[in-house]
């Protein structure tokens, strides 16, 4: 099976997935397999221009843990969306010394929920989980996400309602 690990930078993707591998779960950081895909670089976005549509077509089904924010975009079993409030995305963000805008940028995608949009628009509620790292250590994180792969948790998502958060990245 493959699960996905998907959200907004910075929610915890890599923390979680290193605590997986420990477990002895396979995991793959999507990182490393866009780079013959890469088009372009925004500069002004500070981000590269990957071409996601081909990666996804390309992409070999893995048995185990696909981590990074661009998950979603595969044809995963489970997937596990990974949420942060705003306010402290932000800080994550400035304290990993991200440009001004690219910490907007996130931050406002967070807030909106971008990532569980897509996300919900592509797979049935069934399989769909979310975790908010917020507050949580990411030991909790990861307990959840293997209580939800082996069916102890149900499939959930939507609680956060950060839209009040938008104004913290202005």
């Amino acid at each position: 099976m493959m699960y996905g690990l998907t959200g907004t930078p910075g929610v915890g993707k890599t923390e979680i997935g290193a605590l997986l591998a420990k477990e002895g779960y396979p995991v793959l950081c999507l990182t490393d397999t866009v780079r013959h895909y890469i088009l372009n670089r925004d500069e002004e976005r500070d981000s590269w221009i990957v071409d996601i549509d081909r990666w996804a077509m390309d992409f070999q089904k893995f048995d185990g843990f696909v981590e990074g924010h661009i998950a979603h975009y595969l044809p995963c079993d489970r997937i596990i969306i990974l949420r942060c409030r705003p306010d402290r995305l932000m800080q994550r963000l400035m304290d990993r010394g991200y440009k001004q805008a690219k910490v907007k940028e996130n931050c406002e995608a967070e807030a909106l929920d971008l990532i569980l949009q897509e996300v919900v628009e592509n797979f049935p509620p069934s399989i769909i989980f979310e975790v908010d790292t917020t507050d949580s250590p990411p030991e909790s994180s990861r307990d959840k996400i293997l209580a939800f792969i082996r069916g102890e948790l149900p499939p959930s998502f939507g609680e956060n309602d950060w839209i009040e958060y938008c104004e913290v990245s202005n």
